[in-house]
């Protein structure tokens, strides 16, 4: 298959999403492009794009812990803590610098699922944010830089175990532990996940001034109240605005929303040291069964039917994530039938010297997870490409340019996931702040932009220093 032609399909979705802010029209013919240069017809070719992108273990994961944490927010507001939160918060979170720092720093706290983060901060957080005329789209910029980027700086994520995994079987790398021992080590070297992580922070505390189509927003919401731009198409679905408290039921914080909080950290951190996997779907369903049997005791249901209709809510609610989910699936799926990671990898090959080697490593990354919406793809893909290459050149050792270019790997894969459309994490931001998907998109880019060219300045300077 033709290298550019490879490309076509998301390009040509990306570049009709920016233009038409429509992102599952664009996503649906990129998709539709690719299965005819694939060489199949629209109609076969689809059917046998999405049965074959969809039906994975990865997706259906993904579509669950969507659906599990959606009827979670369902029931967060049924019990009336969200709203009780909001007003428990109210005369303590006073400004808008206090509500989007107030929705940064819950977000250090959810480390452990990028999936979880931004949809459970965003409910809690969304309604401060509106009050204090914040715009969904900084909303949404804090709630994606909260995420993944943390996510990566924390040794027990399942970012870690994954990556972990990935670099052992390379020199003195043998075991996961050494895989892990070597993660570590690069976690101050992932210039772009702190940057992404301490830029947001400066920007929600109001020590640095916005700029670009973020400053416009915001100028947006504070002078005329708008959080959304007047045609913005809010990922989330109505079913939510529908469900209020039952009345004579008591909203208790500590019951009904810290502490399944605290079930699905407790269920995480504990599968990750017992098995070394964190079982993040398990940790969401052992919060939602608590959850079900405390409201049902505490009577915020009236009968089972309601607890139903409540749940089926939640689920309804969370179908236009699911939707560009299973569409980013496909046409990343597509992509990669077309050989488009190949072919990005092959332009960088021929060109790869010890001092360009974390630089080169950080842009590949982020062109792949970018055109493919998976950081994970991105390190699967490199890996075995640049971890021998850096064990080569530190002469068969770990030190040196090694965790150097761990931590480029992981950063670049990591900010082409942090502002692709296609990406799982940056559609779910959009979700749990309620903006306008391409919106989110497009005031985010020239912030993760800017951590990103910070990011490769400093590679360039540490590959050629370490030569």
């Amino acid at each position: 298959m033709n290298g550019l032609l490879s490309l076509s399909p998301i390009v040509l979705a990306l570049t009709m999403a920016f233009i038409t802010k429509d992102a599952i029209f664009a996503l649906l013919v990129g998709c539709i492009v690719g299965v005819v240069i694939a060489g199949s017809d629209p109609a076969t070719g689809l059917v046998d794009l999405f049965k074959n992108a969809l039906g994975t273990p990865d997706f259906i994961w993904v579509m669950m812990i969507v659906v599990v944490v959606g009827v979670m927010i369902a029931l967060y507001l049924r019990s009336g803590v969200i709203a009780a939160f909001g007003d428990w918060a109210q005369p303590r979170i006073s400004t808008p610098r206090r509500a989007t720092g107030f929705s940064w720093t819950v977000g250090l706290f959810v480390f452990f699922s990028d999936y979880f983060s931004p949809i459970f901060v965003g409910s809690i957080a969304r309604p401060l944010t509106d009050r204090h005329r914040v715009s969904r789209e900084m909303l949404a910029y804090l709630l994606d830089s909260g995420s993944a980027p943390i996510c990566t700086l924390i040794p027990l994520s399942g970012w870690a175990v994954y990556i972990a995994g990935l670099l052992q079987g390379y020199g003195p790398v043998q075991s996961v532990d050494d895989g892990t021992a070597l993660f570590i080590r690069a976690i101050p070297y992932n210039f772009y996940g702190w940057l992404a992580l301490i830029l947001a922070g400066l920007f929600a505390f109001g020590l640095l001034p916005h700029f670009g189509p973020m400053r416009r927003a915001e100028r947006r919401a504070r002078e005329l109240g708008k959080v959304y731009r007047d045609g913005a198409t809010p990922l989330a679905g109505k079913e939510m605005d529908g469900i209020s408290p039952r009345h004579g039921a008591r909203a208790n914080l500590v019951l009904f929303l810290f502490l399944p909080v605290l079930i699905v950290l407790v269920v995480a951190i504990s599968s990750f040291w017992i098995t070394g996997k964190t079982k993040t779907l398990t940790a969401f369903f052992a919060a939602l069964v608590y959850q079900s049997i405390a409201m049902a005791i505490g009577r915020h249901f009236r009968d089972v039917r309601d607890a139903v209709d409540v749940a089926m809510s939640g689920i309804k609610a969370v179908l236009p994530a699911l939707v560009i989910l299973a569409l980013a699936y496909s046409i990343a799926a597509i992509s990669k039938t077309l050989g488009a990671d190949d072919f990005i990898v092959s332009m960088t090959a021929g060109w790869m010297t010890a001092g360009l080697l974390p630089l080169i490593t950080f842009v590949t990354g982020a062109v792949i997870s970018f055109f493919t919406g998976t950081s994970w793809g991105a390190y699967a893909i490199l890996t075995p490409m640049v971890l021998p290459t850096a064990v080569a050149l530190a002469g068969g050792t770990v030190d040196g340019v090694v965790p150097v270019t761990v931590g480029a790997l992981v950063g670049g894969a990591l900010f082409g996931d942090h502002c692709s459309p296609i990406s799982d994490t940056t559609c779910l931001s959009s979700f749990g702040a309620a903006a306008d998907h391409m919106d989110h998109v497009t005031t985010q880019l020239p912030y993760a932009l800017t951590a990103a060219a910070l990011s490769a300045i400093a590679f360039l300077a540490l590959g050629y220093g370490l030569m």
